[in-house]
């Protein structure tokens, strides 16, 4: 799978990948995150005019979508009952979601972000247990809990690269 910058033209396979996902994650127990059509149309517009949003693309179809963002990211300022593993520079996963055709895309994600910085940072909702599970999978470290934009609360992950 190619990994590469989502275009403007993207858009409209992307968001149905998103709606795919908020399905599964309803279908799994995980009524809690992703509502009121979260990721919104316009914040994977944001996302793809600032350069920060990703798909894995296999035979000329987009499989999967993330945000990823070098740099410090508010809502991980603080962080209760824990703390990271250190304070070097890192790199933020959000808002991935595949379309359920290809095995290991999370890894994919991972393995490409990880080539471009020695921190990752990830957080997910604590109905995620799907999530949850491939965070450990994957070496992620829980490591307490930060507060989304909204206010609701997050389980925090981090993997030190190198």
């Amino acid at each position: 799978m190619e990994i590469r910058k989502a275009r403007p033209e993207d858009l409209g396979t992307i968001m149905p990948i998103y709606e795919n996902a908020r399905k599964f994650m309803r279908d799994t127990g995980n009524k809690n995150q992703w509502i009121n059509g979260y990721p919104s149309h316009e914040l994977i517009q944001k996302d793809i005019a600032s350069g920060h949003c990703f798909v894995g693309e296999e035979d000329g179809c987009i499989k999967m979508a993330f945000a990823f963002i070098i740099g410090a990211d508010p809502t991980y300022t603080l962080i209760e009952d824990g703390a990271w593993l250190n304070d070097e520079p890192y790199g933020t996963i959000h808002r991935i979601a595949g379309n359920h055709s290809v095995k290991g895309a999370l890894g994919m994600c991972i393995d490409y972000c990880a080539a471009l910085t020695d921190n990752l940072r990830v957080d997910t909702h604590a109905d995620n247990k799907i999530m949850q599970k491939l965070m450990e999978r994957y070496g992620f470290t829980y490591c307490g809990i930060i507060y989304a934009v909204n206010g609701t609360p997050r389980l925090a992950y981090q993997k030190k690269i190198r």
